[in-house]
């Protein structure tokens, strides 16, 4: 049995060819949506809701509240520990979501060094105090291949960079994904749509999810924490409509603000996806069950 992972920006209709192939491969769906694995989020993530999942099994969703922290340390572990008991059960396991850094987790030789507090406390007060030049420049002496890779305004990367080199005595870029042949043999597939398509569809997903609840939905976990949750807090929509409830945005301005931030975000998945030469990419009109099927039984890399 060989996984499929499924990958690519957000609407572009990962979630509809992952149900459609569990389904053809007698499979299992394994969630790699970072915000997915919050219990309460299912509007504003895009979640599919238990009805619509076909009595198919899904891994990875629901499993942390909305204040504690996502980990993809953990969620390494998780879902290679569900993608081998799936395996185990003769099964196959169907890997699919945006965030590339957790498919990469899964599928690359990647390792997540652990974070000592104390050091991690010292290095932002550096950077309050001195900026990113200063810490840039220090990480260029001891490590100058993760200086060239950081970009020295991003302050959170050089203090994450610079942490593990004092915590591990290695350089940071020891820790980088190695990506080669994917774990397990996975195959990739890679969903994606011209931009002005996926700009329409981002803009009607997120008046639909408004329509649905998605303000009320943010009521209930603020409620329960929300605006403390590290990761929680800063998903796209909840934000916005956080400042919608606390009065400092209109709900037509959060609709705009949240379209927004999402195509940006697509960007981003855009350029982390694009690095990687071993997707098998489709537009979703042409990427079927079949097509993937296709790509298993000739023993596609």
């Amino acid at each position: 049995m060989r996984p499929v992972v499924i990958g690519g920006p957000t609407a572009t209709g990962k979630s509809d060819l992952a149900l459609d192939l569990a389904e053809a491969l007698d499979g299992e769906v394994v969630n790699a949506d970072s915000m997915q694995l919050y219990r309460g989020m299912d509007i504003g993530t895009a979640k599919l809701p238990v009805a619509e999942r076909r009595g198919l099994p899904h891994h990875l969703l629901d499993v942390l509240d909305v204040t504690e922290p996502a980990s993809v340390a953990t969620y390494q572990q998780q879902a290679r520990t569900a993608i081998e008991e799936i395996l185990g059960r003769g099964r196959t396991p169907v890997l699919v979501g945006g965030s590339g850094l957790y498919i990469g987790a899964v599928i690359d030789e990647i390792e997540f060094p652990g974070t000592d507090p104390a050091v991690r406390a010292a290095l932002e007060a550096e950077l309050a105090a001195v900026g990113p030049a200063e810490l840039h420049h220090r990480l260029a002496a001891l490590d100058p291949a993760a200086a060239a890779a950081i970009d020295p305004g991003n302050g959170r990367r050089l203090v994450r960079a610079l942490e593990v080199v004092q915590v591990t005595g290695r350089p940071f870029t020891a820790v980088l994904p190695r990506p080669g042949a994917p774990r397990y043999g996975a195959l990739m597939v890679l969903l994606d749509r011209p931009t002005a398509e996926l700009d329409e569809r981002i803009g009607r997903r997120v008046r639909q999810m408004v329509d649905l609840g998605l303000l009320d939905e943010v009521v209930r976990l603020d409620a329960v924490g929300l605006r403390t949750g590290l990761t929680a807090s800063r998903a796209l929509g909840y934000r916005q409509m956080l400042d919608v409830i606390d009065g400092a945005m209109t709900m037509e301005a959060a609709i705009d603000a949240t379209a927004a931030g999402t195509r940006r975000f697509v960007r981003r998945q855009r350029s982390w996806f694009g690095r990687d030469s071993r997707w098998h990419r489709y537009t979703p009109g042409s990427a079927t069950a079949g097509d993937v099927l296709g790509l298993l039984r000739s023993g596609a890399a």
